[in-house]
């Protein structure tokens, strides 16, 4: 008679199995464009123990949100003196043709439709990369400023990478680097000139 060993129960690896397959999910399809169902199918689990872990699709966004957002893709993790250059080096490379896909970007994009996921990412936004870039910079209106930079960001990422507009997809990076680096020192130096 053989005895099976019986499957160990791991929640925090159930967890981790729920929140990237709602990340691949997410951000593929965007929230209107995917049920928990197909979550959980892709987590080998099942939607009831979805709601056990999150309590609802709109939890597992946010939290999906939450781990996608705090990951610094282009404004870097720490203030630096070179903020515009890092960044502008960041979105050059990031959005290459070559270049693997931006998630948090591609999760914007295709959830932001919906009001309530669009208040998700916005809470998103605020609390990881727009307080990333507010806190390097320096003067008056950082917020405002932050936003504007996070703004041309998101426009090039969106123009180059899934436009493919060709004078941004075919750019001489190191030109395009500049160019994104110049605009961007504009928005870092204008609160230092205003006071």
């Amino acid at each position: 008679m053989s005895r099976t060993t019986p499957r160990t129960r791991n929640a925090a690896a159930t967890r981790q199995a729920i929140l990237e397959a709602a990340i691949t999910a997410f951000t593929r399809h965007g929230y209107d464009g995917v049920g928990l169902r197909e979550i959980a199918a892709a987590a080998g689990v099942t939607a009831i123990l979805i709601n056990r872990y999150f309590g609802s699709k709109e939890a597992l966004f946010t939290e999906v949100v939450d781990v996608s957002f705090a990951q610094p893709t282009m404004v870097p993790k720490e203030p630096a003196d070179d903020l515009a250059a890092l960044t502008a080096r960041a979105l050059v490379e990031r959005t290459a043709p070559e270049a693997d896909h931006l998630g948090p970007f591609e999760l914007l994009l295709k959830s932001a439709a919906n009001p309530r996921a669009a208040e998700i990412m916005r809470e998103g936004i605020r609390k990881h990369v727009g307080a990333r870039f507010t806190d390097a910079l320096s003067g008056a209106h950082a917020e405002e400023r932050a936003e504007l930079g996070l703004a041309l960001l998101a426009g090039t990422w969106l123009m180059r990478r899934i436009i493919g507009t060709p004078a941004l997809r075919e750019a001489d990076p190191e030109q395009l680097t500049a160019q994104v680096a110049h605009v961007l020192a504009a928005i870092v130096e204008l609160g230092s000139a205003s006071g």
